[in-house]
């Protein structure tokens, strides 16, 4: 989690337009978001929910129409800000005849580092990414995985205090996404903070301290992993329970009655499913069943665009009503 509440992103009522007249179309409605020191923050929407223009906006590739973005308390694009930050892009496009060792040379001198100090860390840099033994090499001959490898390497060469990364995996396999999760564990038990967008949910899930998730332009959710995790566990439970009614607690966990006096209950916290269960005990109580069952990041995800979806009127509120469904 962050180290301090000193805020390294700070997002305000961002606006950001293409086109203009008839033709403009709102690629950014209004977020507001902060990142603090140290944490690890999911920036996660479907395509053209704006992530890649928001990111745009934090390096000042493209000016706001509205709002404020700032970046280690300076203007979003300032020399003062870029010069602490590593960045990957969506695409990166490198000159196919340079090798990847001049990649990082070049790259590394930019950020100020010396060449005796580019000679000491490009090669362990390589290995790390998985690009060992492969210095000298054209980048023409690098698949694409193999040229997102080589930027991460650049984004991370300098060991800047802040990293952003558009689409972290793109173009990774299995094995390329398992190597850069363990760079990114390095990173951030080291104390970087790391913002970034992934269609790889299970990534966010395993790095990341908090989500903000966006649709349409707008902040749908946003909240730590663990908070949006706890309840998406969901525990069920069928008991029978002697004569007369259940006692209230149990139609407070939302208790259901399935006839012939046998109950079941929906729990999607585990605290209240050992109270539930241990006064079950207490009462007498005959559990005929249990069972658990895990929505993923990703499920939520999709139920929650799909609401917004079918209610547009919603898509500007924070939907933590969605997390309680089983």
């Amino acid at each position: 989690m962050a180290d301090t509440d000193e805020p390294l992103i700070e997002v305000r009522d961002l606006v950001v337009d293409y086109g203009r007249g008839k033709k403009v179309h709102h690629a950014v409605r209004g977020i507001s978001f902060r990142v603090n020191r140290g944490e690890c923050v999911g920036f996660i929407g479907a395509n053209g929910a704006g992530k890649s223009t928001t990111m745009k906006a934090l390096l000042g590739f493209v000016f706001p129409a509205g709002g404020s973005v700032r970046v280690f308390g300076a203007p979003a694009g300032s020399v003062e800000s870029r010069r602490r930050l590593g960045y990957l892009p969506e695409v990166a496009l490198y000159y196919p005849f340079m090798k990847a060792r001049e990649l990082l040379e070049l790259y590394g001198g930019l950020q100020g580092l010396s060449s005796g100090e580019l000679k000491r860390r490009i090669p362990p840099l390589l290995d790390e990414v998985g690009l060992g033994g492969r210095g000298e090499s054209l980048l023409k001959n690098f698949s694409k995985g193999m040229q997102q490898r080589l930027g991460i390497a650049q984004a991370i060469i300098a060991e800047p205090e802040l990293l952003i990364f558009d689409e972290l995996s793109s173009g990774l396999d299995p094995l390329g996404r398992h190597d850069l999760r363990e760079v990114l564990l390095r990173l951030k038990a080291a104390g970087t903070t790391i913002f970034f967008s992934s269609h790889e949910l299970s990534e966010v899930e395993s790095l990341c301290d908090r989500v903000i998730m966006i649709n349409k332009g707008r902040v749908v959710t946003e909240a730590p992993v663990a908070d949006l995790m706890k309840p998406l566990n969901v525990f069920d439970v069928r008991f029978t329970c002697g004569e007369g009614d259940i006692p209230r607690e149990f139609q407070e966990f939302g208790a259901v009655d399935q006839g012939n006096n046998e109950w079941s209950l929906h729990i999607t916290d585990q605290d209240a499913y050992a109270r539930a269960v241990a006064r079950m005990a207490e009462l007498g109580c005959r559990i005929q069943s249990t069972a658990s069952r895990s929505r993923s990041l990703e499920d939520y995800f999709i139920d929650l665009v799909r609401e917004s979806r079918d209610h547009p009127a919603a898509e500007a509120g924070h939907h933590a009503e969605a997390l309680s469904r089983p």
